[in-house]
């Protein structure tokens, strides 16, 4: 097996009884299947186990930049939630890793990976003008910023979060200075119908820091 099970509201293992997962925090929930390490085999399990559910990475992939990690939350109906990391350099920022989650309401993959108190983005969604915009699949996405708390400011991420395609998109960017990559019109797709593509994909570099 090339992708281990987890709580996808935290980092706990679950334990399985009877096709149920428990964790030990949240109780029962479905699982998290995240990769141990990221590649291109552990990438194909990870689309077979999302089934239709949409992987979104920013496509093309620059060059230098990797996946690092991938997660898919599979219930009783199938997957609600796909998690993907990606890192790579940026001439002003350095070192930078996006990460991207699509999920269904109250999965709490999101809030995870974003280090939010809630499993939802919550109000600021939609209440102003968004903070910003992103073509996923050839449709523009707002965006708007999260507040962050005082240890979101020690880690320096920032976290934007919007709707696309009836379902939640966060994107988790460190360092925070970085989310001005999103400014200039990020194309994100859904990686799942890309095909041969996918062979030429980079994998690599250190497991996500969610």
């Amino acid at each position: 097996m090339v992708l281990d099970a987890g709580c996808p509201r935290c980092p706990s293992p679950v334990a399985e009884s009877d096709a149920r997962w428990r964790c030990a925090a949240h109780g029962l929930v479905p699982p998290l299947w995240r990769a141990a390490e990221a590649s291109y085999d552990s990438f194909g399990e990870h689309l077979r186990r999302a089934g239709g559910f949409p992987t979104y990475l920013p496509w093309p992939m620059a060059s230098g930049w990797q996946v690092t990690d991938f997660g898919v939350v599979v219930g009783g109906t199938g997957a609600v939630a796909t998690v993907a990391s990606v890192a790579g350099v940026s001439p002003l920022d350095g070192p930078v890793e996006v990460t991207m989650v699509s999920e269904e309401p109250a999965t709490g993959l999101g809030s995870r990976c974003a280090g939010t108190v809630h499993s939802d983005p919550g109000a600021e969604i939609g209440a102003e003008a968004p903070s910003m915009r992103v073509r996923v699949d050839g449709q523009v996405v707002p965006l708007w910023l999260l507040p962050m708390s005082g240890d979101d400011a020690v880690r320096d991420r920032a976290v934007a979060a919007g709707e696309a395609h009836g379902r939640w998109l966060w994107l988790v960017v460190t360092p925070a200075s970085a989310l001005l990559l999103l400014r200039e019109d990020w194309l994100v797709a859904d990686v799942s119908g890309v095909g041969a593509p996918l062979l030429e994909l980079p994998f690599g570099g250190p497991r996500a820091s969610w």
